[in-house]
């Protein structure tokens, strides 16, 4: 018995520094700890703990608690469809080269961060890659048609959060769009694509992430009823459902411009999405969130525009004026114009991730003014 008492205190003793120093399941799965954290409190988001823009006002306006973002949705952009995947060349080189975009992308971010931009949407099916489409026959999509991830889309994405987790950006991450879903052969494949996706995200470890099921879920574009009003709710809970040593995603679902969220989604949800487009006047994006603060069930969670194509960023009343005038986070959506050129447009592909354009520039000298930065 004294010996194998002996041979076992000396086992221990062996694999005790390994069982201490074993790393956490953040680390293991990524290779470092994560940096930053997201959290709600109340209606504010809070970033490592801190409220965002802690203790700024800007023109008596509260700044403390919003998510300044933009729609930058095409980092991981590719396309599958060699009908199609030509026409996104580069100017410079003549052909489609997408992890050139994604270095393009992780590049241009510390300009972004410093310019006091907190947060950006990026896709795993991306957006119409030319601003808006009536068809899309182009194939870019993270999910095979059994919901399985691509390994490529999964490391292009992979080095855009890890980045973001450097930087203390929080990225709202989406998972499905209208142009898309059909890659999706059926609803089955949606929700294993949905619990691959989320399987995957606590699994990296990343901790400054708000999922977004998909983008304008009442745009009756969509093949799949479950990403429909009347059922994605089914899909938030879905998400929250999941878990990972004690911590679970924040997540919501987008509409389309002007168009209020529904009961069942304002009940679900932990933060509630607008879109802008469509709504020219910014007297109408105060509209909008009164509204969405009237729908049975509100219960006080952080509204966010995170889509917004309007612009007037030297003006003193515009659609990003009027949301933070109501303590509501808002984020630009910028795409290629007719007749503009590659510049021009964050959502457009090919991308310049840079501040290239001069509407570009008004928007991350209003961004810097609102959040004190100085970049």
């Amino acid at each position: 018995m004294k010996s194998l008492a002996c041979t076992l205190a000396g086992a221990l003793w062996v694999w005790l520094p390994l069982i201490l120093c074993w790393p956490s399941p953040a680390l293991r799965a990524t290779g470092r700890e994560p940096q930053t954290t997201v959290a709600i409190r109340g209606g504010d988001f809070l970033i490592n703990g801190q409220p965002t823009c802690a203790g700024r006002t800007w023109r008596g306006r509260r700044m403390e608690g919003l998510l300044l973002n933009a729609r930058l949705v095409q980092g991981i952009f590719d396309d599958r469809n060699a009908a199609t995947a030509a026409q996104w060349a580069y100017p410079d080189t003549g052909r489609w080269d997408p992890d050139r975009n994604t270095s393009e992308f992780i590049q241009a971010m510390p300009l972004w961060r410093r310019h006091g931009l907190l947060a950006f949407t990026i896709n795993f099916q991306g957006g119409s890659p030319q601003g808006y489409s009536r068809d899309q026959p182009w194939h870019n999509s993270a999910f095979e048609a059994d919901g399985s991830l691509r390994a490529d889309y999964r490391d292009r994405l992979r080095r855009i959060l890890d980045r973001a987790d450097e930087l203390g950006m929080v990225a709202i991450v989406g998972f499905f769009y209208f142009g898309q879903d059909q890659r999706l052969a059926d609803e089955a494949a949606v929700l294993r694509a949905t619990d691959n996706a989320t399987r995957w995200l606590l699994e990296g470890g990343w901790r400054n992430l708000l999922i977004e099921i998909d983008n304008e879920c009442n745009v009756s574009a969509y093949d799949h009823a479950i990403l429909r009003p009347d059922r994605v709710a089914e899909l938030i809970t879905r998400v929250q459902g999941m878990a990972r040593d004690g911590r679970r995603f924040l997540v919501s679902t987008s509409y389309g411009g002007g168009s209020i969220p529904r009961e069942n989604v304002v009940k679900a949800a932990d933060f509630l999405l607008l879109h802008g487009n469509g709504v020219g006047n910014p007297a109408k994006i105060t509209d909008m969130i009164a509204k969405t603060r009237a729908v049975p069930g509100y219960r006080g969670q952080p509204i966010v525009f995170n889509e917004d194509d309007h612009f007037d960023f030297e003006k003193p009343l515009n659609n990003f004026v009027a949301a933070v005038t109501e303590h509501v986070s808002w984020g630009f959506f910028d795409y290629r114009l007719k007749g503009e050129g590659f510049a021009e447009g964050y959502q457009s592909v090919p991308v310049d991730w840079g501040l290239s354009s001069a509407r570009k520039r008004g928007f991350f000298k209003l961004v810097a003014e609102m959040s004190g930065s100085q970049p």
